[in-house]
């Protein structure tokens, strides 16, 4: 027999609580599709900076995969379901995936972009969660865009 369980009642209306998960969901859908990208480039990436870039490209997605479900587990926390799969997270991200396989300054090139564009993505909801005083969205997304701005300076400084 199924209990009749409470409500969520974490301080946050229902209104902004859907507000910042749908936010939420579109930095997890460019999030995973990032993630994908450059799994995806550390097994094609050739030239020679190989070596360099394989061992970068593998830490980056390393360290994606972690953040896609901390970001997920935030959804849920939200009493929110999270996307999980390549049409929700194609109908929710801005990412382009690459076409064929580029060059390896190309793969730099697309994943500088890209880590911009996921921190612009986060930075559409810190405003959200900051109105609803969302401490804990608030703390998730400043850490993951420290995270983003880096990678994407690091990625920016081997093009010059």
């Amino acid at each position: 027999m199924a209990k009749n369980l409470p409500g969520i009642d974490i301080g946050i209306p229902e209104k902004k609580r859907k507000a910042i998960g749908h936010g939420l969901s579109k930095l997890l859908a460019d999030s995973y599709t990032l993630y994908l990208k450059t799994h995806n480039f550390h097994w094609n990436v050739t030239g020679p900076m190989f070596n360099t870039l394989h061992l970068m490209f593998e830490q980056q997605y390393n360290e994606l995969a972690l953040a896609v479900d901390l970001v997920a587990e935030r959804i849920r926390a939200l009493d929110l379901h999270a996307p999980g799969s390549y049409a929700d997270f194609g109908k929710l991200t801005v990412l382009k995936e690459a076409k064929d396989v580029p060059k390896a300054m190309e793969m730099v090139r697309q994943l500088v972009k890209d880590h911009e564009t996921v921190a612009r993505t986060a930075r559409e909801v810190f405003p959200l969660a900051e109105d609803a005083g969302d401490q804990s969205t608030c703390d998730l997304i400043t850490q993951r865009l420290q995270i983003h701005e880096k990678t994407a300076w690091m990625l920016r400084s081997l093009l010059d």
